[in-house]
């Protein structure tokens, strides 16, 4: 017998767009006017170069790479508020849970298109063309990776020759440009942690780096240098040695400081000399004075958000 048109068949409410178009638009408009009035000039520039690409629906891949604090974050949500303000799709993901909470309606990569754990350079993320998650993103407008330079560069690629084979369905053209014509923008900082290869040596992590990506070569770079977070000193001494301690610890992530000039003793070639000023050179140093001075009256102040927010305990390797 004759049957009915598919549209009249296929009731059915794809969840995830549904999703990603339910945002309250005064609401997103609002957080887009007060975002966007507080950004520095380098936001600016970068805010108006990407979403430049997006409304030409042109495609591209840029990349934006700046120390903590130079307000990678809030371009971030500037962005998803100015999108989601129209109803256009934006997917904010993140190479780690922790950095995918500081993200509006963030995910993590791998939750969000299905990258496979083990990776080859061949390798397709488990996305089928009828599902779901395939016609979300045929109407994405705009894909944010925060915390790329810790993922291992075949993830990219991966998501790449995906977004490739569905976009196609869209436009044959699209299977020619880089993510399908979807406007992706990473960000991060080479100076923290590179992608985590257990056993490997420094050349096999470096050659798994973005960097070494075909993807890099057509990305488009930009650098936040300004620290917001140097202006929130309460007077002109605090300020002042905000500054001194940030470019210290920028100091140590470009090389640039090596062990202290002690003659007749072996240093290894990460040791780094630490100035007197920013250590507790009048008390015990051991892991439980550490402890207490981090955190003071523990018991008391707890289950206070901004306490525990305000400290925190780094361990560089996991090893004693």
């Amino acid at each position: 017998m004759p049957q009915p048109p598919p549209s009249y068949l296929d009731c059915s409410v794809n969840n995830l767009i549904e999703e990603e178009t339910s945002y309250d638009v005064t609401e997103m408009e609002e957080e887009y006017k007060h975002l966007i009035s507080s950004c520095n000039q380098e936001q600016l520039a970068v805010f108006t170069s990407i979403m430049e690409s997006v409304e030409k629906k042109e495609g591209g891949v840029f990349f934006v790479y700046g120390s903590g604090g130079c307000g990678k974050t809030y371009l971030w949500r500037t962005m998803i508020s100015k999108l989601r303000s129209e109803r256009l799709i934006v997917l904010p993901v993140a190479s780690s849970g922790i950095a995918a909470t500081l993200l509006p309606g963030g995910r993590t990569a791998h939750s969000r298109f299905k990258i496979p754990i083990v990776l080859d350079e061949y390798s397709m993320c488990s996305i089928s063309h009828t599902s779901d998650i395939a016609e979300l993103v045929k109407r994405t407008s705009l894909i944010i990776w925060d915390e790329a330079p810790m993922q291992h560069r075949y993830s990219f690629e991966c998501l790449d020759r995906s977004l490739k084979d569905i976009m196609k369905a869209v436009d044959p053209r699209r299977y020619h440009m880089p993510f399908g014509g979807i406007t992706v923008v990473l960000g991060g900082d080479f100076r923290q942690i590179l992608p985590v290869i257990p056993q490997a040596p420094r050349g096999e992590i470096v050659a798994a780096s973005i960097t070494r990506s075909k993807l890099w070569k057509i990305a488009t770079v930009f650098k936040l240098l300004h620290n917001m977070r140097l202006n929130k000193g309460r007077n002109n001494e605090e300020i002042q040695n905000l500054k001194e301690f940030a470019q210290w610890v920028l100091d140590i992530g470009d090389g640039k400081i090596g062990p202290p000039p002690d003659a007749g003793v072996e240093y290894g070639e990460d040791d780094i000399a630490v100035p007197e000023r920013y250590c507790n050179m009048g008390s015990e140093n051991s892991v439980e004075q550490m402890m207490k001075s981090t955190f003071p009256s523990f018991l008391e102040k707890f289950q206070d958000s901004n306490y525990l927010s305000d400290r925190a305990i780094l361990t560089p390797t996991n090893v004693k």
